[in-house]
C-alpha cells in the first residue's frame, strides 16, 4: 500500500480547523417509517444471498434459517416477520417491528420455550430490514435517523452491501454497542484481490445520549472516498467497490466477540427506533457536507 499514512483511513475530530465543502446531491428515496415496513415493497425482512428465489423459499423451513441470521458472528437471534413459519408448516404470527409515533422500532424479545424448536433453537426473535430486491445505488448519501439501544450484546447496526450477493465490500455507516451506552462504530470492509483476504479500518465514536434521542447517522459514496458523518471520518474507497450497494437495517443480539448477551429490560427487550432512512445520489439537488 503506498498510501501516507493517514491519508486511507482517518478520523476528523469536531474541532479540525479543515474547511467543510458541499456536495450537490439529488433525493432519491426516502421512508419515513410512518406504516408498517413490509406494506410498501421496498423492504424484506431476510438476506437474500446471491440467487434469486421466490419468497417461499425464506418463508420457513431448513433453508430458510441460513438467510435470518449471520452465523459466522455467533448471532443467537433469528431475523423473523408475521408469515415466518420456521420448521413449522404454519405462519407463527411473530412481528418484531412496531410503528408508532411516526416512527419504527425494531424489538429483540427471548422465544418462548414452546417455540424454540420450531425456531431452530434460537434464544430471541427480532428484525431486519433490506432493500436488496428493491433498490441498490453506487454513489451518494445514505442515512438514517435512530435511536441506539442499550443492552449486553445488543448490536444494532445500518450498513451497506454490494448487490452481488458476497459479503464484501461492506460499509457499516453505524454500528451500536449496547453494552457501552452511546458508543457507536463507522467501518469500512473490503477484500484484496490477489490475496482474498479481507481488511478493514473504522472508529469508534461517543455519541451522547444516543439511546434516548435520535441522531443522523450517514455516509457519503464518492468515486474516490467514503465520508462518514456522525461526527467525521473518511477512508480512500479501497478496490472492489464498482457494484451498486443497498441498503440493512438490523438488530442483532450478542456475538462471539461480546461479552455475552442480555436485555436491558427483559419485559420488553431492546429497540432500535428508526425516524427516517433517506439516500441521495450525485446529480444536483439537496447539499450534504464533506470535509475537503
Amino acid at each position: 500500500m503506498s498510501d501516507k499514512p493517514g491519508e486511507r483511513c482517518a478520523r476528523s475530530d469536531a474541532s479540525d480547523p479543515a474547511p467543510l465543502v458541499t456536495v450537490s446531491l439529488h433525493w432519491t428515496v426516502h421512508d419515513d417509517f410512518d406504516e408498517h415496513p413490509l406494506l410498501n415493497g421496498r423492504w424484506v425482512s431476510h438476506y437474500a444471498g446471491a440467487g434469486s428465489l421466490p419468497e417461499s423459499f425464506y418463508a420457513g423451513g431448513e433453508g430458510s434459517v441460513l438467510r435470518r441470521k449471520t452465523k459466522y458472528n455467533g448471532e443467537q437471534q433469528i431475523y423473523v416477520d408475521p408469515g415466518y413459519e420456521g420448521q413449522g408448516m404454519v405462519p407463527l404470527g411473530l412481528d418484531p417491528f412496531e410503528v408508532r409515533d411516526s416512527g419504527l422500532s425494531i424489538v429483540a424479545r427471548r422465544i418462548p420455550s414452546d417455540l424454540k424448536e420450531v425456531l431452530f433453537s434460537n434464544e430471541y426473535v427480532s428484525g431486519v430490514l433490506t432493500t436488496q430486491k428493491s433498490f441498490s445505488q453506487k454513489y451518494g448519501y445514505f442515512e438514517i435517523r435512530a435511536k441506539i439501544p442499550l443492552g449486553t450484546g445488543v448490536w444494532p447496526a445500518f450498513w451497506l452491501l454490494a448487490n452481488d450477493g458476497g459479503s464484501s465490500p461492506e460499509i457499516d455507516a453505524m454500528e451500536g454497542r449496547g453494552q457501552r451506552p452511546g458508543d457507536v462504530v463507522m467501518t469500512t470492509h473490503w477484500r484484496i484481490p490477489a490475496t482474498g483476504f479481507v481488511e478493514s479500518c473504522g472508529f469508534d465514536f461517543s455519541v451522547p445520549n444516543a439511546w434516548t434521542d435520535f441522531h443522523d447517522y450517514g455516509v457519503l459514496w464518492k468515486q474516490d472516498r467514503l465520508v462518514y458523518r456522525k461526527p467525521v471520518s473518511d477512508i480512500k474507497v479501497p478496490a472492489g467497490f464498482e457494484d451498486p450497494m443497498y441498503m440493512i437495517v438490523n438488530l442483532a443480539m450478542g456475538a462471539k466477540n461480546f461479552e455475552g448477551v442480555g436485555f436491558a429490560r427483559l419485559d420488553r427487550g431492546p429497540r432500535q427506533h428508526c425516524l427516517r432512512n433517506r439516500r441521495f445520489d450525485s446529480r444536483a439537488g439537496s447539499r450534504a457536507g464533506g470535509r475537503t
